[in-house]
């Protein structure tokens, strides 16, 4: 007997299991398909995000920026530390308690919201029926649904000059589980997560080089955010080189060899270890017949109209596998809109206010469009800067580095943009986000008491910038 559910998710990752949540809490019978396994064998629901993207690699983040303060920047502080030693296997251990700590909540918030939980590779048919295939073998099971919510998620793209051989040529997954610590590392790809695990790799100890193809560092961030990050990446000793162009790679005798065009020249790079993190692409494998009316563009995403609907009826699709920033966040709000689309509500996303963050040292975030997005199509535009290097906070932290850049429309002053390089840039850009939400002016901002001393100061500041008044610099 096939079992009937008012919403299938296939796909356990952020716009999945919370797709299926919300969707539960709204009254709807649920059922939630995910593939992902655990190191033992079970199922660990998260998706890419909770087991091998966004919380193991800040995990590792955060125990690497200890690691490197106790080895001398607590000295700033009075602190000192002697014979400070990296035990490896330890931050590893950490790091994967995290994982499965937070994926078994999943797990429990399936169970108090009544969620069916099947751990196997679910495929769409027609009739709005979907098979799943158990993860740990064994025979297909039949269910169907009113409404079924792709939310399968995506996958690190290869290049097909440098094939991985998962030891040495290594994906942003295996980047992750490193047994040693390489003396140097080869990172092909400087965007978020290029940046990111060089950094965790760098401050434990490799001489990290990462080659981008592009001539400029983080080009869809603004240029002064940009400039500032290269800077400070450079002092730690990150070298990025931009314009590199990697034509192949060979693993011989534990190293691997990079082949890249610089310049108009060839260049040979040799590294322990190699990380290929050029991106993302959205994972459809066996999702889905032919024939349904569901379609991908170009690039391989599943196509949806402005509130995530596919071309089946009563199909629809979110999260990395669809248009958009391949964020965990957005794919959450979008998991959120459909379940209350499904159950009746009006719901929506919008998509020019989600944050983007980078959890480099230091951190990088903004929201909203660049001023040389809105000066290209023609819009007027007043900016405001200020520097986290005059902020009492800041210095109190030892932690200077960086700005906050306000954008703002010159003639009504709504805020089209911020833009921060600096300490906790991550919670700062919040502020950020709720102000556009509101569709705030630089003025309103200007006029919020913000608390002293706090790094959210440096955010008052630009916002007075903006009109040229800004108190704790020179206009």
């Amino acid at each position: 007997m096939t079992d009937q559910y008012d919403v299938v998710v296939i796909g356990g990752g952020p716009g999945g299991y919370v797709a299926a949540i919300r969707a539960a809490q709204l009254g709807l019978k649920t059922a939630c398909i995910d593939r992902m396994t655990s190191g033992a064998g079970k199922g660990a629901p998260g998706g890419t995000c909770l087991n091998v993207g966004c919380i193991p690699s800040k995990a590792l983040l955060d125990s690497s920026e200890q690691y490197e303060a106790a080895r001398g920047a607590l000295a700033a502080h009075g602190i000192k530390v002697a014979d400070v030693t990296l035990d490896l296997a330890a931050m590893l251990k950490r790091k994967d308690k995290i994982v499965s700590d937070l994926t078994g909540g999943v797990a429990t918030l399936f169970k108090a919201n009544k969620i069916d939980y099947y751990h196997g590779h679910g495929t769409l048919h027609a009739g709005r029926k979907v098979t799943v295939a158990p993860a740990n073998g064994g025979g297909k099971k039949e269910i169907s649904a009113e409404h079924v919510i792709l939310a399968s998620g995506s996958e690190p793209m290869p290049l097909p000059s440098v094939p991985f051989d998962h030891e040495v040529v290594v994906d942003s997954t295996g980047a992750l589980s490193f047994g040693v610590v390489p003396g140097k590392l080869g990172v092909i790809g400087a965007g978020v997560i290029g940046l990111e695990l060089g950094s965790v790799w760098r401050r434990l100890g490799s001489e990290v080089v990462i080659l981008e193809a592009l001539d400029s560092l983080l080009p869809t961030a603004d240029a002064h955010i940009a400039r500032d990050a290269a800077k400070q990446f450079k002092k730690q000793g990150l070298d990025i080189r931009l314009g590199a162009k990697v034509t192949g790679a060979k693993v011989d005798g534990g190293k691997c060899t990079v082949a890249y065009e610089s310049g108009g020249e060839s260049h040979e790079l040799t590294v322990d270890r190699l990380i290929v993190a050029i991106g993302r692409r959205a994972f459809t494998d066996n999702l889905f017949d032919d024939g349904l009316g569901i379609e991908r563009d170009r690039r391989g995403f599943i196509e949806v109209d402005d509130h995530n609907a596919t071309g089946m009826d009563k199909v629809w699709a979110v999260g990395d596998a669809v248009r958009g920033p391949m964020l965990a966040h957005k794919a959450s709000e979008e998991g959120v809109a459909v379940a209350e689309r499904i159950a009746g509500h009006k719901a929506h996303v919008d998509f020019n206010t989600v944050p983007w963050v980078i959890y480099t040292h230091p951190e990088i975030a903004w929201v909203g469009r660049t001023e040389k997005e809105l000066k290209d199509d023609g819009v007027p535009v007043a900016t405001g800067m200020f520097p986290f290097a005059v902020n009492g906070r800041a210095k109190a932290m030892n932690d200077t580095g960086g700005l906050v850049k306000i954008v703002a429309h010159a003639e009504t002053d709504r805020i089209l943009g911020v833009h921060i390089v600096g300490p906790r840039a991550s919670e700062l850009i919040a502020e950020a986000v709720l102000a556009m939400e509101y569709r705030a002016s630089s003025e309103d901002l200007a006029r919020t008491i913000h608390a002293h001393p706090t790094l959210s100061e440096v955010v008052h500041e630009a916002a007075l910038a903006v009109g040229g008044r800004a108190l704790h610099k020179a206009n």
